[in-house]
């Protein structure tokens, strides 16, 4: 098989390290990021009735279970069905155990309980999926939230998703998106990238003011923010990232 061909995020070296991403230690005195965004978005979308939450892009779903502590139904989507099965076995056992890299080819293993998160008592209120946020069902819609956790930059068609993204929202619902806009053709054909290039006329086109543009007719821009987070690769490497939350209100 091509190596190419693989998706990196079906892999265990993958799921193991979103797990210690979104439920393992905090580094640098960086908050966890899954649960700051959660946060963030519950405080933005106090505005609306709080009842239905879509959480695209969820990975392992922390986020999602720390919605359903305040909504009433979250649906919980991720493209790689690997992770999806992460969150449901703990949305069902309760527990998981995940390999953490250490130095060369020693393998820590590490457990998680829903317990430690407050996440047992409102698990049954998450549903997860895997799914395609450029191609969603039918039947997602009629959120209060929308929430898109460093997504935009890993879609193959971002426009497609942005601009039928209203679609899915109550009035006066929220959409909170998140992206380092790290945006690499190995993910979005250089055609589909929302920036992070010139134009023709040799202006810089960045994420946020095509978002603007993109969104303006359905949405306003209520608010934007740095939200850090550090993923850890090996007990000495760790990746620090700085993404953009920008937070719209459907008109």
């Amino acid at each position: 098989m091509d190596t190419k061909e693989i998706n990196i995020y079906e892999t265990d070296e993958l799921v193991g390290q979103y797990c210690d991403f979104q439920y393992g230690d905090e580094y640098f005195g960086v908050a966890n990021f899954a649960k700051a965004c959660a946060q963030k978005a519950i405080d933005y979308s106090k505005g609306t009735s709080q009842t239905k939450a879509l959480d695209l892009g969820c990975a392992t779903g922390y986020a999602s279970f720390e919605l359903a502590k305040i909504f009433d139904y979250v649906d919980g989507i991720d493209y790689s069905q690997a992770f999806v099965n992460v969150a449901k076995q703990l949305q069902h056992t309760g527990g998981i155990s995940y390999t953490q890299n250490g130095e060369g080819e020693i393998k820590n293993r590490k457990d998680v309980c829903v317990d430690d998160f407050g996440f047992r008592e409102v698990s049954s209120k998450v549903h997860f999926s895997q799914g395609d946020a450029c191609a969603l069902a039918p039947e997602f819609k009629e959120y209060d939230l929308i929430m898109a956790t460093n997504l935009i930059d890993r879609l193959y068609a971002p426009h497609l998703f942005l601009k039928t993204i209203h679609e899915r929202l109550n009035k006066n619902g929220v959409l909170v998106l998140t992206s380092p806009y790290t945006w690499k053709e190995e993910y979005t054909a250089k055609e589909f990238w929302v920036g992070g290039y010139a134009d023709e006329n040799g202006q810089e086109i960045t994420t946020l003011n095509a978002l603007k543009e993109m969104l303006g007719k359905h949405f306003e821009l209520v608010a934007t923010e740095d939200v850090p987070f550090v993923i850890r690769e090996t007990p000495r490497k760790f990746q620090y990232t700085i993404s953009q939350m920008s937070v719209w209100k459907k008109k």
